[in-house]
């Protein structure tokens, strides 16, 4: 619904404070874009889908009780790294519900799973490279700021596996994995700003993220990130 430009070469070049220097990829005189950073999948990818997988992760299955939480319209586009829109590729999301727990049976806070929230979601990028996901902002996990696991795949072929976070969300400076990303263009990467959507009577935001693959998914050979 709420579909955004993937980044450009001028938009990365311009961005922030830092300077054009500051975002070229070495060697490349930023003719490509930055490669989106992989980070490992953890522990609680579900271990029994849900008969539901689709893109809407507030109402699951035939309940017609939202989840709990401040819903989120989550879009973006899946790009090579010369901005062109990757088309036929799933991108699939995992996170906690309101509650603090995963879809998952060795979650913390397990019990008091919101039985209203689907948990994982699925969504075939169009020929743009564009997905949407309706969801529910994340709040922190034991140990961990609040974040969303994202996963790019072709068929059973595993893309990129990564994690998506709050900019500026007062927990990432205490997060392990966000810490070990390296330098701010990295984190930059993997963040999103979530906006609040002033028309709506509900709290509901938009947070846009861009997704760029290394190579295009014929090139890159079979391998598993995180």
């Amino acid at each position: 619904m709420y579909f955004h430009e993937g980044l450009t070469r001028r938009q990365i070049l311009m961005a922030g404070s830092l300077g054009a220097a500051a975002w070229l990829v070495p060697g490349a005189f930023a003719e490509e874009l930055w490669r989106t950073p992989a980070v490992e999948e953890g522990l609680f990818y579900p271990d029994r889908l849900p008969l539901d997988t689709d893109n809407d992760l507030v109402m699951a299955g035939d309940s017609t009780t939202p989840a709990v939480g401040e819903i989120t319209h989550l879009t973006g586009r899946v790009l090579s790294r010369n901005g062109s829109g990757l088309s036929n590729l799933v991108v699939e999301i995992w996170q906690v519900d309101g509650n603090g727990a995963y879809l998952h049976s060795r979650s913390a806070n397990g019990r008091n799973r919101d039985r209203n929230f689907q948990g994982f979601g699925r969504f075939t990028t169009n020929r743009r490279g564009e997905y949407r996901f309706r969801t529910v902002k994340p709040v922190p996990y034991p140990g961990r700021c609040p974040h969303i696991h994202v996963k790019v795949k072709r068929g059973d072929r595993e893309l990129l596996t990564t994690q998506l976070f709050i900019s500026g969300h007062p927990a990432n400076a205490r997060d392990f994995l966000y810490r070990r990303l390296g330098g701010i263009i990295e984190r930059e990467l993997v963040s999103a700003e979530w906006r609040r959507i002033p028309e709506s009577r509900i709290v509901e935001h938009r947070a846009n993220f861009d997704i760029v693959l290394g190579v295009t998914p014929e090139e890159r050979p079979a391998d598993k990130n995180g």
